[in-house]
């Protein structure tokens, strides 16, 4: 209860009869004892009347079924420490929990899956290859025409363009001090009596 040894009780014992005395030692020693007894009745007391308080609350049901929802199984968290356990456990060469069948299966899909991208790979570099070529072979057809008709006819290239002729609109002449609508005016009456004209 308080982790005295064997050693420290002694000691105890010791000084109690020294200064006690041995008359009054076994008296000590009763009282001590009814003492003890009378703190172990109180604490079971105490014990008892809190755990008929949780009972009347239902604070006892209520404890269970937290304990229940929150354990591991409930939770899940047993198939997830096993799952964990197996990450750790595994090794990349090999699978885990897969048997040799199952392994040797495997490497077959690895080993067809491997061919299948090489050929994909070797397909679409040819295809590749083929589409450059045709470029090459379309850029070379289209400077062969070029070359040969600028070494035929060099005097076509360096005759001039005739210039067309345009149409030049008359202007009508503003008076100096009009304002623009007085002009607007005027150029309206001048277009007037020249249609009337003709």
């Amino acid at each position: 209860m308080f982790d005295l040894g064997i050693g420290e009780i002694l000691v105890i014992g010791v000084f109690a009869l020294i200064f006690v005395g041995p008359r009054d030692f076994t008296k000590m020693f009763r009282e001590l004892g009814k003492f003890t007894a009378k703190l172990r009745r109180m604490a079971r007391d105490f014990q008892r009347a809190m755990e008929d308080a949780a009972d009347e609350t239902g604070m006892k049901e209520t404890a269970k079924d937290l304990r229940a929802m929150t354990s591991s199984k409930n939770l899940g968290l047993d198939k997830l420490n096993e799952t964990v356990g197996k990450f750790d456990k595994w090794d990349s060469d090999k699978p885990s929990g897969v048997s040799k069948k199952f392994g040797s299966e495997t490497e077959k899909l690895s080993e067809e899956r491997a061919e299948a991208a090489r050929k994909v790979r070797e397909a679409t570099a040819a295809k590749a290859t083929a589409r450059k070529d045709a470029e090459a072979a379309k850029k070379v057809e289209a400077a062969a025409p070029a070359k040969a008709a600028s070494k035929a006819t060099p005097a076509k290239a360096a005759k001039p363009k005739a210039a067309k002729p345009t149409a030049a609109k008359p202007k009508v002449a503003k008076p100096a001090g009009a304002t623009p609508k007085a002009a607007k005016a005027t150029s309206k009456s001048d277009t007037s009596k020249t249609g009337t004209a003709s």
